[in-house]
């Protein structure tokens, strides 16, 4: 039911078609008797897309969420595994094609691959099935070996967990699968502006883990710059606003250990 009801709320929710379904409306009032509350909507829609194209507010969100983890500067002598979490290959595209589309988050894989030979003994796993709402039978998982073997990484090495639609089903899954024990060092990568929701719901299920952010948006210093752009500006909200009402839909329900989780006092 969440999976279902996080997936509607956000198509009406996303920046792109809200604009769209109130310059929609806002027309239709047009040739209707109530032609100045359309007049009102199709102009608080234009003054809605020039404030998304001129002023960073995705960037402005995005960084805080980039900023909240930094990247390790030290790591543990010994780790006994890494988790990578999916969102990497579109495998509705991949099946079509017979071969692997790769998305802005291949930083994720290729982390996974130079961890693993950094630490040949640890165990590697990556989490990833399907994120959609209909189509349910083709898993990011399983028809991730060819890339595997592109980058040097030997997938039969690695644990695969197809069955994870989430962020929280990542953490409850895996842990699941590798049964991690106290006092284990686990790496964790993933997108940072991702990381601080991940590491929640890892936290929550009774997990810590060490975070390792990978695939950055942002410089991280607040340098934006403000000339229009529009297309570019409302991917960017889109991409930053998910994931802070990702957070706050988490906490609400119970998945995530923080609203707004941080790094451990260690």
């Amino acid at each position: 039911m969440f999976f279902t009801l996080s997936k509607v709320l956000w198509w009406i929710a996303a920046p792109g078609n809200a604009l769209l379904l109130l310059l929609c409306v806002g027309v239709i009032l047009l040739f209707s008797p109530w032609r100045r509350a359309g007049r009102r909507l199709t102009a608080l829609a234009t003054v809605l897309a020039v404030i998304v194209s001129t002023v960073p507010v995705g960037s402005w969100m995005m960084t805080e969420l980039e900023n909240r983890f930094p990247v390790a500067s030290e790591l543990p002598e010994r780790i006994d595994g890494i988790v990578s979490l999916g969102g990497i290959v579109n495998q509705f595209v991949t099946k079509a094609r017979g071969q692997v589309a790769v998305g802005e988050a291949v930083e994720r894989l290729t982390a996974l691959a130079d961890m693993g030979r950094k630490y040949p003994e640890a165990r590697l796993v990556f989490s990833g099935g399907s994120g959609s709402l209909f189509h349910t039978d083709v898993k990011e998982a399983d028809v991730l070996t060819p890339f595997l073997k592109q980058i040097g990484l030997n997938p039969a090495r690695v644990t695969f967990d197809n069955r994870a639609r989430n962020t929280f089903e990542n953490a409850q899954l895996v842990r699941e699968l590798v049964h991690p024990r106290p006092g284990e060092n686990w790496i964790l990568i993933t997108s940072a502006f991702h990381m601080p929701r991940a590491v929640g719901s890892f936290r929550q299920t009774g997990w810590q883990v060490i975070p390792y952010p990978v695939d950055f948006h942002t410089t991280g210093d607040g340098n934006y710059g403000f000339f229009p752009n529009f297309a570019g500006r409302l991917n960017g909200l889109e991409l930053a606003l998910h994931e802070w009402l990702g957070l706050i839909f988490y906490w609400l329900t119970d998945k995530t250990d923080a609203l707004f989780p941080a790094p451990s006092a260690s």
